[in-house]
């Protein structure tokens, strides 16, 4: 469980994720300020090997998890950048998060999380779809239902 909360309203495993999407935002600017024609592809590159290093921090279990939502989403949406986001792998459309990973390890949660963004393209006629999915020692269905909801996110 998240630790309670500070003052302000916010566990400080909140104010760290905030703290972290900051610095990654700083990162970013730096990277587009110094990029040329070629500088975006160093950038992409950048934040694709910071994403690879997130990955191979995590604890035994997210780690394998966050291996596995990577290969899904890099094979059946290559056109997402990989980014940081929020201090957790994510994966970016012109920039902006479409789909994330969250560790439950790192967060001091009881599962991990892939969750998607309002840009997703989930939306469903009665008005009511899913923005996030727990993941707890997944099945091979769940990772077939994850691949799923990648491919409906991004068309």
């Amino acid at each position: 469980m998240a630790e309670t909360p500070t003052g302000d309203g916010f566990t400080a495993e909140e104010r760290a994720a905030m703290k972290q999407r900051a610095a990654e935002l700083r990162t970013e600017s730096k990277r587009s300020a110094t990029a040329g024609k070629t500088g975006k592809e160093r950038k992409a590159a950048a934040d694709a090997a910071d994403v690879l290093a997130k990955i191979a921090k995590m604890p035994d279990g997210d780690r394998e998890m966050a291996e596995r939502v990577h290969l899904i989403v890099t094979t059946l949406a290559p056109d997402l950048a990989p980014k940081l986001y929020y201090g957790m792998p994510g994966y970016a459309r012109g920039g902006k998060a479409l789909c994330f990973f969250r560790s439950g390890q790192m967060d001091k949660e009881r599962y991990s999380t892939f969750g998607v963004s309002n840009l997703a393209a989930l939306d469903t006629p009665d008005g009511f779809w899913p923005t996030s999915y727990a993941l707890q020692d997944p099945s091979e269905e769940a990772w077939e239902h994850l691949g799923e909801v990648v491919r409906r996110a991004v068309t």
